[in-house]
Parts: C-alpha cells; sequence; structure tokens
C-alpha cells in the first residue's frame, strides 16, 4: 500500500500513540509548522510545503542541510498549508493519506481540517485525520473501524441526511435507518468487538472512531517504525 503521511500543525495528545501509526515506507510531507513533530517524532520528511510562517527557522534550516524538498508559498494565499499538502500528495497517486495531528487547537482550523475530506476528489483514496487516540474519515457507501471492544464509535451526516444506515458489532445497532445532521442519533456508540462495519445508501458520513487506551491499536496502524534516512 503507499501511503502518504501528512504532518499537520494541531495537537498530537500522546506521541507515543503517534508513533504507532507510521510505517517505515511511508512518504511523509510537512505541512509548514508540523515540522516540529518530525522532530519529535525523529523523522525525516520528504518534502516541507506551506508558508512556513508556524515553521522553527533551525528545525527548517536542519531539514533543508538534509537535501529535503522545501515549497514555499506567500501567507496571502487561497489554501490552507494542510490543503496544498493534501494536494501534493494526490500528485503521487497514494491508496491511504493520514493527516496527523490535524485536530486541535483553533477551532476554525479544526473544522477546516475535517471539510477538506469531503473533496469529491479524495473519494477513491483512504484519507482520514488520526492522532492515534482518535481518527476520522469519510464514509460514502462504507466502511470498517478497527479497535476494540468499547471504541466508541460516532456516526455524523455530513450536509444533510444519510439514509439506509446499517452498521454490524456496535452496541446500538442501526438497521436502514436514516441520520439527520440536526439530530445526535448516531453519537457514542460502542464497538462490541475488533471492528465494525457501517454502510450507507446515501449522503455522507463521519465517522468518528475514539479508541480506548493504547493497547487498543490495530488497523491501519501495523508495523510501527519511525523513518530515517
Amino acid at each position: 500500500m503507499q501511503r502518504t503521511i501528512i504532518l499537520a500543525n494541531g495537537e498530537l495528545p500522546d506521541l507515543s500513540l503517534a508513533r504507532l501509526l507510521l510505517h517505515a515506507d511511508d512518504y511523509v510531507i510537512c505541512a509548514d509548522g508540523g515540522i516540529h513533530y518530525a522532530l519529535a517524532l525523529d523523522l525525516i520528511p520528504d518534502l516541507i510545503i506551506g508558508d512556513l510562517d508556524s515553521a522553527d527557522e533551525e528545525a527548517l534550516q536542519k531539514f533543508k542541510d538534509q537535501d529535503v524538498k522545501v515549497e514555499s508559498f506567500p501567507r496571502d494565499k487561497n489554501e490552507t498549508d494542510l490543503e496544498l499538502a493534501i494536494q501534493r500528495a494526490m500528485e503521487r497517486n497514494p491508496t491511504q493519506i493520514v493527516i496527523v495531528a490535524g485536530l486541535g487547537g483553533r477551532l476554525d482550523q479544526t473544522l477546516a481540517n475535517i471539510t477538506l475530506l469531503t473533496d469529491l476528489r479524495l473519494s477513491a483514496v483512504q484519507v482520514r485525520l488520526d492522532d492515534g487516540l482518535e481518527e476520522i474519515f469519510l464514509c460514502r457507501d462504507q466502511a470498517t473501524v478497527y479497535g476494540k471492544r468499547g471504541d466508541i464509535v460516532s456516526l455524523l451526516p455530513w450536509q444533510g441526511p444519510v439514509s439506509e444506515v446499517q452498521t454490524t458489532n456496535l452496541k446500538w445497532t442501526l438497521d436502514k435507518e436514516t441520520l439527520y445532521p440536526n439530530k445526535t442519533r448516531g453519537i457514542s456508540n460502542e464497538m462490541t468487538g475488533d471492528d465494525a462495519s457501517i454502510s450507507i445508501g446515501s449522503g455522507l458520513l463521519f465517522i468518528v472512531h475514539r479508541r480506548q487506551s493504547i493497547s487498543n491499536q490495530k488497523s491501519s496502524i501495523e508495523n510501527p517504525k519511525s523513518k530515517t534516512k
């Protein structure tokens, strides 16, 4: 699987959990201030991109000295640094993009980061925001959540009703039901096994998966290794 990791400039609640998301052969992009997470996780990125207003100058120079490619943009631009990073990631035709540290911090930035997942150009790629404790991804047809019994799974309709929602291995089963964006019916369900499946008939559904502890790491998180060059 060709994976791209994007390090954003949000929050990471636990670096040890974030390390579990990494594979040795990941292509790593830092979105501006994400470079300080590259340092914290002992990673050498393949690309640093953004207006660099949040990037530590010493860290930036360190990576330049290691021949890391840097793409600098003006501060007055139409895209966020994360959107630029996603655009570059898509040019590599990945099968999966994991955005690390895209949650927390400024609420407007967090909401913008989440809504980036709705871009139709990402529909053929597995894209998720993940900080090791919590992950968010979009279901357009069907999806599987990997975790452990007791993990929290919330289902959030986007832009309008989501019809024929069907679930397995969730404590409160949905059987071809409709979820509405102005109702909280899909919040705080619980996994009853190591995986849960969700399918929908129409609409867009955000899935939020909150892992209960470090022992719950599975998934999406196999063969954890730090990447060095």
